[in-house]
């Protein structure tokens, strides 16, 4: 799992209604909410995305309500991976149901500025800012939440994992 992009930096206490306003939760289809990723934040803050992309946030990312369309949403706009000081549980929990990764830096996260290039090596758990040439050291994933993000999510690991 090795991820390359643009940082786009968000501050602190997002919620998933900004992540994915309720209006726009007529659907599950990643590319139509991804569309909308973070409109409740910013107007057409999504067209700065590029496939890629690396989101980066302060503390307690994806607060607020439990929907599943937050993590789908940032999926469908491009971006692989979060990066953030810390998250909100039940979001973390989500992201890596639907296929997201999300890795937890604390206080490093001040390394990060909005437009740094980051190459991501989650393997080896290790975030190099290609701007800076800062490193960050992050805990390893478990065996089994890797297997979930190599599946692309909760589900797919099930189907397979009920075929054999």
């Amino acid at each position: 799992m090795h991820y390359k992009g643009t940082v786009h930096k968000v501050g602190e206490h997002i919620d998933t209604d900004a992540i994915i306003p309720a209006r726009f939760l007529v659907t599950t289809d990643p590319e139509r909410l991804g569309a909308n990723c973070m409109e409740g934040l910013e107007h057409d803050w999504v067209k700065r995305v590029r496939p890629g992309d690396i989101l980066v946030a302060e503390r307690n990312f994806g607060c607020g309500s439990s929907r599943e369309h937050a993590p789908i949403s940032i999926l469908g706009a491009g971006m692989n991976v979060v990066i953030a000081h810390s998250f909100a549980r039940i979001f973390y929990r989500n992201a890596f149901n639907m296929g997201l990764l999300l890795l937890e830096i604390g206080d490093e996260v001040d390394k990060i500025r909005d437009g740094d290039s980051l190459d991501v090596d989650a393997e080896a758990g290790l975030i190099t800012n290609l701007t800076t040439g800062a490193t960050i050291a992050v805990p390893p994933l478990s065996p089994f939440m890797r297997s979930l993000l190599d599946k692309g999510g909760l589900i797919p690991y099930v189907r397979e994992r009920l075929a054999e």
